[in-house]
């Protein structure tokens, strides 16, 4: 088998019923729900909400012709993502903002290509991702979240099963999706100058609130979505 055969059964989406059985997701839910809420998991676990976070600012500043030097997660939740470019302007403007919505973004769309047989793409462009990002880590901790991360996603990647690649996505998805609201509650609670909603009420005249309602809209809607995939899987 030739390695481009090898890449592409591994990338196309499942041809056959993955979806997950009522009690089989009401059992991924608890584990999700359990690594957001217990505390010692989620001291663990809410660093891949924030190297979502980085590389959500990382990707779109990308996109918007910035330079994505390095970014750096730490044992405090909180992170740093660098990108270069213009000081003002939109394109400083969309990577700024990116941050707090891309871990609710991405769960959402994880859950809902979970369940339509998309676990596979999704699984490779976040692979992808990651080893794009490897090259530009900055702190022992952040290359231990991206070992760990890439193993992960590799192995699941090149053992491809659809069942479980399902389970893993939606159950990853609920984890990143009520890690953002954990996340923004603290960001709400934040009055330095220094947080992303500080830093974008200085970019425009648009004040720090509006942003913040912002990223709660976002947060509902992906909340929607996932809740919307739950309730029909349940029913």
């Amino acid at each position: 088998m030739q390695w481009f055969e090898v890449v592409r059964d591994r990338v196309v989406p499942a041809t056959h019923d993955v979806a997950l059985t009522a009690p089989r997701l009401l059992l991924v839910l608890a584990v999700a729900l359990a690594l957001v809420t217990v505390r010692p998991l989620w001291r663990v676990v809410r660093l891949s909400v924030t190297l979502v976070h980085e590389l959500g600012h990382a990707i779109v500043g990308i996109l918007v012709g910035r330079q994505f030097t390095g970014f750096a997660l730490r044992g405090d939740m909180s992170g740093h993502a660098v990108t270069r470019g213009r000081p003002r302007g939109a394109g400083r403007i969309a990577s700024t903002w990116s941050g707090y919505p891309m871990p609710a973004l991405l769960g959402a769309l994880m859950v809902w290509a979970a369940g339509r047989g998309w676990a596979a793409p999704v699984l490779s462009a976040g692979l992808a991702v990651l080893l794009f990002a490897l090259v530009r880590v900055r702190s022992a901790l952040t290359a231990l979240v991206m070992a760990v991360a890439i193993a992960g996603s590799a192995a699941l990647w090149w053992w491809r099963d659809d069942r479980l690649q399902t389970q893993v996505l939606v159950g990853l998805g609920v984890v990143l999706v009520v890690g953002a609201w954990r996340h923004l509650g603290a960001v709400l609670r934040d009055r330095s100058r220094s947080s992303d909603p500080a830093v974008l009420a200085a970019l425009t005249p648009v004040p720090r609130a509006a942003w913040n309602l912002s990223y709660v809209v976002v947060c509902a809607l992906a909340s929607w979505v996932v809740a919307s995939e739950v309730l029909a899987t349940l029913r």
